[in-house]
């Protein structure tokens, strides 16, 4: 796509050609850095259509005031005809209002374009891994996984779009304690498909029903050869079954949401493969391992604590509060060892890595972000490595929360909130708060007709334009780029889709996703108050039967508004319907 088709990135271009001639003229010094100019929306939309930094940031290079290096620039602007008027504001901003065919321009642009509008080169086809989701191979996904998997997935889309090749990874963990007893909870299920009455399930084992077919798969394998077989004989067996069992219902219950990842690591295979030792032995080399004893634990030492030599990494050496063990006294890794291992694999086929984890691991980033740090130092070459926490979402019906507890076989599970509300409802409201802020998820709120419900809102508008399409194409009129006969009210409307490029770029750099679908918000808004306009005056509906011209510039207008929605809609995994 040619980036320089949008009117932001046009007017990035306008202004840096403004530069590069001052810089010929020796107002400003040769190659004075301009990566901090920046081109937006000016805070207060009463001063203009953009405003530049641009002297403001260059000023000092350039050994003026800013306001005398504005005035240079707004020269050169001038003479420009898609620049109305360009005005000094403060001590050396530079707002400019744009001529109306900029505007019918970007609209033209955005037919052009269709699903491509928005689509950056930013990312120059770096390879991004985004590893989410993650959630225990112990039974299928409930509510609690929910929205890392969304904000992961959604934020894989977002960096595809903007340029990036995107590896979506999915850590299954499948070689602590954890599976272990998953294995002895299917092997009580196996017991009862062979007619054994069971009883209660012990305290510690799982005791979902979502074991019972499980159970009843393994007796038909194996029949009675492991009733009575010592634990020795058949817990890897076991495991590995159910692992597989347990993998398969969530590669299901995650694309209920719409969610397939590209790669599915096993950290039982990292660890027969010698990763970790490989690992190991890879730092020891670089000297940021060594042999050591740890501090005792802060406050009261237990009374069982003894030091013991380990292989302590130099985790403090980038930042974190102390060296950290990858072994325990036992011989066997911890889940640091483990981890760090997991990280320098995904690095050998990424440029970059970004982790969605549950906010209750942000007591792992440091020594996480401390063993990618000396990856990179290592490996001469920088790995860029992010860490997203995601905060839980309370579940509520009518105000009272829903209890889960994935042990106690109660949980709600993603497939019935799923199939109670649809997938696009819970793929949006994911998104409609910062990932580290609290999240409620009512519901009844989700899927409440309002401006106040989010999902419905966007939705809304979507539907509305096609519909208003479809009694225009009943009554013969179809879109035409007659644009100018678009007036002021119009134009306000195109002015917030054509932001959409920019916030695609800006939701990319930040890593963060739920930037579009506020910006689907504010998009539908201004459509829905244009809308409500044609309620006070008829004058301003969009299909006006005096005037098929008009109506016609006015469909076009509206087609292009759905096609920004969708776009934005489609990063976020959630269907443009129809009708509502």
């Amino acid at each position: 796509m040619d980036t320089s088709r949008t009117l932001y990135a046009a007017f990035a271009a306008k202004i840096d050609a403004a530069l590069a001639a001052l810089e010929k003229e020796a107002v400003l010094p040769p190659h004075a850095p301009r990566h901090a100019v920046s081109v937006e929306p000016p805070r207060d939309p009463s001063h203009g259509d953009l405003a530049t930094n641009a002297a403001m940031v260059l000023a000092k290079e350039a050994k003026t005031n800013p306001r005398a290096l504005a005035e240079r620039i707004v020269e050169k602007l001038a003479g420009d005809a898609a620049v109305t008027s360009a005005e000094i504001a403060g001590p050396g901003f530079i707002n400019l209002r744009l001529a109306p065919d900029v505007w019918t321009a970007e609209l033209q642009a955005i037919a052009s374009l269709a699903a491509d509008y928005g689509r950056s080169a930013l990312g120059s086809g770096r390879t991004v891994n985004v590893e989410y989701v993650s959630a225990n191979p112990t039974g299928p996904m409930h509510m609690g996984h929910c929205r890392g998997a969304v904000v992961g997935d959604a934020l894989a889309a977002l960096l595809e779009f903007a340029g990036h090749a995107v590896l979506r990874e999915y850590y299954i963990n499948d070689a602590g304690a954890q599976v272990q007893t998953l294995a002895r909870s299917a092997h009580l299920r196996y017991r009862e498909a062979l007619g054994e009455n069971i009883g209660e399930i012990p305290q510690g084992l799982y005791p979902g029903d979502y074991l019972v077919p499980v159970g009843q798969r393994l007796a038909q394998e194996f029949g009675p050869a492991y009733v009575a077989a010592p634990e020795s004989e058949w817990l890897d067996l076991f495991r590995h079954r159910t692992v597989a069992a347990m993998m398969e219902m969530i590669r299901k219950d995650l694309a209920l949401l719409g969610i397939h990842h590209d790669v599915f690591s096993s950290e039982a295979e990292l660890q027969s493969a010698g990763k970790p030792e490989a690992a190991e032995a890879w730092l020891r080399e670089q000297g940021l391992v060594y042999d050591g004893i740890l501090e005792a634990p802060k406050g009261k030492t237990p009374e069982d604590w003894e030091p013991v030599e380990l292989p302590l990494f130099r985790a403090t050496r980038y930042g974190d509060d102390q060296d950290r063990p990858l072994r325990k006294s036992d011989g066997s890794w911890t889940y640091f060892g483990a981890d760090l291992a997991y990280h320098m694999q995904k690095a050998e086929n990424a440029d970059e890595l970004i982790d969605i984890w549950g906010a209750d691991h942000a007591g792992t980033v440091k020594r996480i972000k401390a063993a990618v740090a000396a990856l990179s130092e290592g490996r001469g070459r920088s790995i860029p490595f992010d860490v997203k926490l995601v905060q839980m979402v309370q579940l509520l019906r009518g105000g009272e929360p829903v209890k889960m507890s994935k042990r106690a076989g109660t949980f709600v599970t993603l497939a019935d909130v799923v199939g109670e509300v649809g997938k696009d409802v819970v793929r949006f409201t994911m998104l409609t708060r910062k990932p580290e802020a609290q999240m409620d998820f009512d519901f009844a709120k989700v899927v409440e007709a309002s401006k106040d419900n989010p999902v419905f809102y966007v939705q809304y508008a979507h539907a509305r334009i096609r519909s208003t399409l479809r009694k225009a194409l009943e009554q013969g009129v179809q879109p035409s780029d007659q644009l100018h006969l678009l007036g002021s009210d119009e134009l306000e409307l195109v002015k917030t889709a054509a932001q959409f490029p920019r916030e695609v770029e800006a939701a990319a750099k930040a890593r963060e996703p739920h930037r579009i679908a506020f910006y689907l918000y504010d998009l539908a808004a201004a459509f829905h108050a244009f809308w409500n306009m044609g309620n006070d005056d008829p004058e301003k509906r969009i299909i006006l039967a005096h005037d098929a011209e008009l109506t016609a510039a006015r469909l076009f207008l509206a087609t292009q508004i759905g096609q920004v929605i969708r776009n934005g809609l489609a990063i976020l995994g959630v269907e443009a319907v129809e009708e509502l």
